[in-house]
């Protein structure tokens, strides 16, 4: 293991913070002359129901609904990475991972980052990541299913919330808020593709804000997406020509809808209720099979194409009110659940061909669904101690949950031998159903020690039937100097219980020369491999912060942190050869013949991780008279993670290679700068950035040579820093009607090419490991917006 960071580069992000903030108070005293500007009202992080963003203990991100649009961007997830630093993706996931949405926080995993909305836990994909890679193990929640067109704000919690909120807060919180007008709406229709004519996307969105009753509202929204393959792949080394076409964003089709409502009874007591609903249906190109794989039915070759069909919905009841017994109270009920079929067409099962002398060229190979089902109590009050110099905030609440998750087989021909050609389909003997209830109760405590200083302390206890116990704790607190300059930090510990589907997940994804295996790690094939039952995680986190208005109009904030993670669950116990072979026999998995090699792992508790970096935001409006005005904004993310352990399985082998720790600790970049600003000027807006990803680096397998399907030497490749510009230039026609025009990717800048020893049959030519840019050049697109 190769740890790159040493003791004074782990340092380094905290010493920068704590040197900021005893130096600069005294230079920029002298320039605070006027008041901040107002800011938005937040809800995360916070039981305070009057707090601004600027005011929040630990750093938020508010990003307005015209943010998002003007991104460009017809998914919610990538309009987040266009304006985040600290929000990442990679370009391609593996097999039916490549048809779910996951975002990360901070360089850490999808399954560190909760996602609420309205405040409320969401249900999370039932589809999970199972090829290695930094998403390796996770199963998000998918934000792309909410449609952008229901979204009023985003609030982004940059800091561990576990406390506050539960499992899976470790990196942070995404807290999506609904629209809740009576009146109004909006129709939008969007179109664009890539420079090389591919990827064709439409959209369409539309929402209208309706009142209910006399004082309540129903705000209504809905969405249609389309997006084309897109194709990047080298040229095939088995033909010399481009027939592959594996390299690429998958095709995808998305119908959602939403809704958010809410109704007095009368002057105390409030009903709400909100809802989505969505469906998605994709396409990923696998590997080309030669001619000679089944010249009887496929003489020219074949793509395998792997189908996704995928239904999603979630609704939330609830009722509050503002006096019961001088307390403020909220009870609601949540339901939410996700199917994904999963399907293959133009393959076959040469083994089945073999046995009959015909097979199928379509089918069923798995379904997945998770559900959850929650029941939340809170009650909240400022008492008067008559000891503090300010109200003491209490808030406490109850929460019972309840989760399953849920195997199907595919169908016989999908499983029968080696299976059907990409992705075999899953035998009865991988498929069940699980479940597990958890409890939680919270306290949170806030007040006021003077009028500069102020803190808040939260605890949490949840009991999980197959996990255990945890107990987390918050403190967070913030002193002003005055009201444009304060500091605030945060401690706190976190816990997160491995999902059912890293529990109980098992598949086999066959390439043309290689196959790879998920076992479950509670599977007697896994424990021949020295597995062990999973545990929960556990994270103690850190963040000292700045905020500050150096000059009039200028705020800046600034935040360090570090976030260690103890038994980080990883795809690890990676076994190859007739180890891996007779694991996945023992498991009911038939192996095609005339493979190159055969590998098989698991899910496991093996590595300690430590995270750390400095978030930094600065934001200056700049009036140019009758040239118009410019928002200028900057935001940088600087990150590093390194491993600190790494556990051993059962058989007293390490858990990870050096190639799995690269994917933890190298993967992502370790800085991204977003720079650019918004002009207006009557009718006319032009919004401008640019965004620099920096370095990362991967250890890539070998290809050819002689260290082909190596599990020990690999090839240490860097991904070049790299700049993106995205330009869009906005006309309002009339009041109502916006025409806007725009690019992603202005300059067509693509990732730094693979070396053709770590080019898989030579087709992967850009890094789908790493979690930089994209890999499809640019992106232009047409939008008009008409408001009502």
């Amino acid at each position: 293991m190769n740890q790159r960071s040493s003791t004074a580069l782990r340092r380094q992000p905290l010493a920068i913070a704590i040197s900021l903030l005893f130096f600069y108070p005294s230079a920029w005293a002298a320039e605070l002359d006027s008041a901040s500007s107002p800011q938005d009202v937040v809800v995360t992080g916070t039981r305070d129901i009057q707090r601004s963003a600027g005011e929040s203990l630990s750093p938020i991100d508010v990003i307005s609904a015209k943010d998002l649009q003007r991104t460009g961007q017809t998914d919610l997830r990538d309009a987040l990475v266009k304006l985040l630093p600290s929000v990442s993706r990679l370009a391609q996931v593996g097999d039916a991972a490549n048809l779910t949405s996951a975002l990360t926080l901070r360089g850490l995993s999808p399954n560190h980052v909760l996602l609420l909305v309205n405040g409320k836990r969401r249900h999370t994909s039932a589809n999970i990541t199972a090829d290695p890679g930094s998403q390796q193990g996770a199963t998000p929640v998918d934000i792309d299913l909410i449609p952008v067109s229901a979204v009023d704000h985003i609030e982004v919690l940059r800091d561990g919330a576990a406390a506050q909120y539960g499992s899976d807060a470790i990196a942070g919180v995404i807290n999506v808020i609904l629209k809740s007008s009576s009146s109004g709406g909006s129709l939008t229709a969007t179109s664009g593709e890539y420079y090389k004519h591919d990827g064709f996307t439409v959209g369409g969105a539309a929402d209208l804000g309706l009142p209910l009753g006399e004082d309540g509202f129903l705000h209504l929204s809905t969405e249609y997406s389309r997006h084309d393959h897109s194709v990047r792949s080298g040229a095939d080394v088995r033909t010399g020509t481009f027939v592959n076409r594996t390299l690429g964003d998958p095709q995808s089709r998305r119908e959602s809808a939403a809704l958010n409502a809410g109704i007095a009874v009368n002057k105390d007591v409030d009903l709400y209720a909100f809802a989505t609903i969505a469906h998605r249906s994709g396409a990923s190109v696998q590997n080309y099979r030669l001619p000679s794989k089944l010249p009887q039915i496929y003489p020219n070759g074949f793509s395998p194409v792997e189908t996704s069909n995928e239904t999603d919905g979630s609704i939330t009841a609830g009722v509050k009110g503002n006096d019961l017994a001088g307390w403020r109270w909220d009870l609601s009920a949540s339901y939410g659940i996700d199917n994904v079929k999963i399907g293959m067409t133009d393959s076959a099962n040469t083994d089945l061909f073999a046995a009959t002398g015909t097979t199928p060229t379509d089918f069923r190979l798995a379904q997945y669904q998770n559900i959850q089902q929650s029941l939340n109590a809170g009650l909240a009050r400022d008492v008067n101690t008559g000891v503090l110099s300010a109200p003491l905030s209490v808030a406490l609440g109850a929460e019972f949950r309840r989760e399953s998750y849920e195997v199907g087989a595919g169908d016989i021909a999908s499983y029968y031998g080696s299976g059907a050609q990409a992705l075999p389909g899953l035998s009865p003997v991988s498929a069940g159903e699980h479940s597990r209830n958890i409890g939680a109760g919270y306290l949170d405590l806030s007040t006021r020690f003077t009028s500069q200083w102020e803190a808040e302390l939260a605890g949490r206890y949840e009991h999980y039937s197959d996990a255990g116990n945890a107990r987390n704790a918050k403190l967070s607190t913030r002193y002003a100097f005055d009201p444009r300059l304060a500091v605030r930090a945060t401690i706190g510990t976190g816990f997160r219980a491995p999902s059912l589907a890293q529990e109980y997940y098992t598949s086999l994804a066959v390439s043309p020369t290689t196959a790879g295996g998920q076992l479950a790690v509670n599977s007697v094939a896994a424990r021949s491999l020295g597995a062990v039952p999973l545990k929960p995680e556990k994270s103690h986190s850190i963040n000292i912060g700045i905020v500050a208005e150096p000059i009039d109009k200028l705020h800046v904030t600034l935040d360090a942190y570090r976030i260690t993670i103890r038994d980080r669950i990883v795809q690890g116990g990676t076994y190859s050869g007739q180890a891996a072979i007779n694991a996945l026999t023992a498991a009911g998995i038939n192996l095609p013949s005339g493979l190159s090699s055969v590998s098989a792992s698991y899910f496991a508790n093996g590595v300690d991780t430590q995270t750390q970096g400095i978030d930094l935001s600065a934001s200056y409006p700049t009036n140019l008279g009758s040239a118009g005005r410019i928002e200028w904004d900057f935001a940088a993310n600087f990150n590093t993670s390194e491993v600190t352990k790494v556990a051993n399985d059962n058989n007293g082998r390490s858990l990870l290679n050096a190639q799995q720790v690269g994917y933890l600790t190298t993967a992502t970049p370790k800085n991204k700068l977003i720079i650019g600003g918004v002009w207006s000027r009557d009718q006319w807006g032009v919004s401008l950035h640019a965004t620099r990803y920096g370095k990362t680096e991967t250890e890539a397998t070998f290809y050819s040579g002689p260290n082909i399907y190596s599990t020990t030497v690999f090839n240490h490749i860097e991904n070049a820093p790299k700049t993106l510009v995205d330009l869009e230039v906005r006309y309002a026609v009339t009041k109502s009607l916006q025409l806007a025009f725009g690019a992603n990717n202005l300059f067509n800048v693509y990732p730094t090419k693979v070396p053709d020893a770590s080019r898989y049959l030579g087709v992967y030519q850009y890094d789908t490991a790493a979690a930089q840019i994209p890999f499809n050049g640019g992106y232009y697109y047409a939008r008009a917006s008409y408001k009502f």
